[in-house]
C-alpha cells in the first residue's frame, strides 16, 4: 500500500517535550487519535483524519509520530500519565474491590467504555503499540500498588510483598473476559477477582521474603 501508515517501515514513539505549544499540539493530537479510534477502530484509523480532526499538519504529524501506529503508542502513554485515585478504606480486600469496580464501571458504561476498548484493541495490532500497552499496565500497576504497600505497613500483608503484582492478579480477569475471551463481564466477577487477589496476598504467594520459621 501507498499509505506510509501501513508501510513496513517501524513507526516512531514522540519523544516527549517540554510544556507550551508542543504539549498543546500533543494534547490536541492525543484527543484526536483517541476520537478516530473510537469511532474507526484501528483499521479505519489514519494520519490524515487525525491531523484533520487536531488542527495539527500533516507533515507535523508524521515527523513527530511516525504515523498510526506511534498515534496510538502515545495515546497510551498519555493515559498512563495521568493521576488514578486510590481508595484507602484501611482494608486490603475492599481497596482492590473498589479498584476492580472502577475498571468494570470503565469499561462497561455505554458512553465511556468504547474509547479505553477501542485504543486497547488498536494497540494489540502492532509490535510499537503492544509495547506501550505492557507499559501502560505496568505503570498503572505500579501507581497501584500503594494500595498493597498500606496493607504492608499496617501489617495486613507479609513484607516483601510485591504490590503491583497484588494490583494485576486482582484486575487480570476482568482484562482477560474483556479482551481474550470475549465473556460477559458483570460486577459479582470483578467483586470475585479482586477476593481472590487479595487472600493470595495474604498468603504470602506475592512476598519474596522467607517464610518464617
Amino acid at each position: 500500500m501507498s499509505d506510509p501508515l501501513h508501510s513496513d517501515q517501524r513507526p516512531r514513539t514522540p519523544t516527549p517535550r517540554p510544556g507550551g505549544r508542543s504539549a498543546r499540539v500533543r494534547a490536541d493530537v492525543v484527543a484526536a487519535t483517541l476520537a478516530e479510534v473510537t469511532e474507526k477502530g484501528y483499521d479505519g484509523l489514519t494520519a490524515e483524519a487525525v491531523a484533520a480532526r487536531s488542527g495539527v499538519h500533516k507533515a507535523t504529524l508524521y515527523r513527530r509520530w511516525g504515523g498510526v501506529d506511534g498515534l496510538v503508542a502515545d495515546a497510551l502513554t498519555a493515559s498512563a500519565d495521568q493521576p488514578w485515585p486510590l481508595p484507602d478504606t484501611g482494608d486490603l480486600q475492599e481497596d482492590l474491590r473498589r479498584i476492580n469496580q472502577e475498571v468494570f464501571s470503565v469499561f462497561t458504561d455505554p458512553e465511556q467504555g468504547p474509547t479505553p476498548t477501542a485504543l486497547i484493541s488498536a494497540a494489540q495490532r502492532s509490535d510499537t503499540g503492544a509495547a506501550a500497552l505492557r507499559d501502560f499496565f505496568a505503570a498503572r500497576h505500579r501507581q497501584a500498588a500503594e494500595v498493597a504497600e498500606r496493607a504492608v505497613a499496617r501489617g495486613e500483608l507479609p513484607p516483601g510483598t510485591d504490590g503491583a503484582e497484588v494490583i494485576a492478579a486482582a484486575t487480570a480477569p476482568l482484562y482477560y473476559r474483556l479482551f481474550v475471551t470475549g465473556e460477559p463481564l458483570d460486577s459479582r466477577t470483578a467483586e470475585r477477582a479482586a477476593d481472590a487477589a487479595a487472600l493470595a496476598a495474604r498468603t504470602g504467594l506475592f512476598s519474596s521474603a522467607p517464610p518464617t520459621p
